[in-house]
Order: structure tokens, then sequence, then C-alpha cells
């Protein structure tokens, strides 16, 4: 390996990208095994020796969870309900190690289809807060990844924090996926919703559908089919036809498109069933 760097500071960190090209490693339970190789191939600027990059907090307007911040310390961090599927998520990103090593921010810029914190930070309507030694910039997640290993990361730039507006904090949270086991294992297909629901009326929807695309897809127009329902019976609102349509879900090896279509639309109905008994409950 070249050269491996480790600074402690994050202006030290943009000073090596502003000299040459590096492999930005952040936990690397994603890039060791894509280098097929006993050790990574130098230069690497390693982030999570900067405690500034590391943790959840509460800032004006918005969550931050940095970029260093790993998946355990999501599970550990005191956050609102909304959060409750990015949590769920983590517990089933791999085993306790991966937890504890692999990053959220490392996740996405890995741009996998099957990443499993996407389709939760979509429906928290994320943004990925991005740095270089001269300016800072702010992209829609989902316009921060692009495609299949894609990101809109330019020379010279890191991923800092990703950010969640406190409007996308209301409500409560479900993920589910579906894959040939539990853990370790890449998912045929993922959901993440979001209902904020008051006096047993939807007021806000989020619905984010993941590894059936090439990116993660929000659902928008059934969003807005949910929203203003009451909650009694809302899962039946949510058909196969309308799911696929907002899709253009994906053959590969693991399953073809309308399996995934129908395996979608399924999580979506038992994530908002499991999201709405308490207010058909109380009804």
């Amino acid at each position: 390996m070249a050269a491996y760097h480790r600074p402690d500071t994050l202006q030290g960190a943009l000073d090596v990208l502003a000299e040459r090209p590096v492999t930005i490693a952040a936990g690397c339970t994603d890039l060791f095994p894509a280098t097929q190789g006993r050790t990574l191939t130098g230069p690497v600027l390693d982030i999570t020796g900067i405690p500034a990059l590391r943790g959840v907090t509460r800032e004006e307007g918005a969550y931050r969870i940095g970029a260093a911040t790993s998946w355990t310390d999501v599970i550990r961090a005191e956050l609102p309900p909304a959060f409750d599927m990015l949590k769920q998520a983590a517990r089933e990103v791999g085993s306790v190690q991966i937890q504890n090593s692999g990053t959220v921010a490392g996740n996405i810029c890995n741009a996998s289809p099957a990443a499993d914190g996407m389709p939760c930070l979509a429906a928290l309507d994320a943004q990925v807060e991005i740095a270089t030694t001269k300016n800072t910039r702010t992209l829609p997640l989902l316009h921060f990844v692009n495609g299949p290993r894609r990101t809109a990361l330019e020379p010279g730039e890191l991923v800092t924090a990703i950010l969640i507006p406190e409007a996308a904090t209301r409500g409560t949270s479900r993920f589910l996926k579906l894959g040939a086991r539990k853990y370790l294992v890449i998912s045929v297909a993922m959901v993440a919703v979001r209902l904020d629901i008051d006096g047993g009326t939807v007021q806000d929807a989020a619905l984010s559908v993941g590894a059936c695309s090439a990116v993660a897809t929000r659902l928008t127009d059934l969003e807005a089919t949910l929203t203003g329902q009451p909650a009694e019976a809302l899962a039946d609102r949510i058909t196969d036809a309308a799911v696929a349509a907002a899709l253009s879900p994906i053959d590969d090896i693991r399953a073809d498109g309308p399996y995934r279509a129908h395996a979608a639309a399924e999580l979506l109905r038992r994530a908002v069933d499991d999201l709405t008994q308490p207010a058909r409950a109380a009804a």
C-alpha cells in the first residue's frame, strides 16, 4: 500500500483529498470485499479517526448523522420513532461486527441497489452534505446516488454528513426486507414506510422501496393517494399494479421483475398494516 492517511480532523482529511486522488475508507465492510485482495491498494484516506464526523446530533432544523457514524451508533442513539425504520435496517445490515464497523455514509457511498440504508434515508428526505477545502454543498440523497456504484461525488470531495430535516421526523416508521435469510444476504426487496397519523387520518406518508431498481425509489404518487385517508384499511390502497408502475423492477439471479414488484407491494402492505394498528384500535 503506497500510503495510508488517518487524520483526526476534517481539515486534515480535506487537505489530503486536495493533494491527490485517494480511496476513502469509512469502515471498509464494503470496500474490502470489493478489493479482492489481502490489503487495500493505496493511497487510502481513513476518516474513522475524526471525532467530529462520528455520532448523531440534533441541530437547528435537522438531525445530523456524521460520515463516520456506525450502524451501532444509530441503534444506540436516542431518536424519534420516525427513525425506527433506520434502526431496524441497522440491525439487519449484517453481523454485529459489521454493524460496529460499517458506517451509514459508507453504505450510501457504496451505491449498491440493495443498500439497506437507502430506502429508510429516502423516506426521511435525507440530504447529503459534501465538503472540499473550498466549500460545502448539499444534495438530496436520491440525486447523490445516481446509479449502481455511482454517486455525484467529484474529485476532492468528501461526504461529511447525512442531514434529516425536522419536518421528516414526524410519525412512526417500519422497515421490512425479503431475502433468502434474515441476515448476511442481499435482499430481493426491501421497503421503508413512515406515516404521520393524527386523529385516525394520515397527515403525511413516505414510502420507499430498495433492491428493486438501480436506485431506491420513493413512491410519490402512492404517498399522495394515502395522505388524507383514514387509517382503517389503508393497506388495501397499495395495489401490486401501482407499485409495479412506480418501480420498473429489475431482473437478476435472485428474482425477476414481476416477483420483485409483488414482493415490494406485499412488504409495503405489511409495513402499513403494522403502523396503522394503534390508530385502528383507537377508532
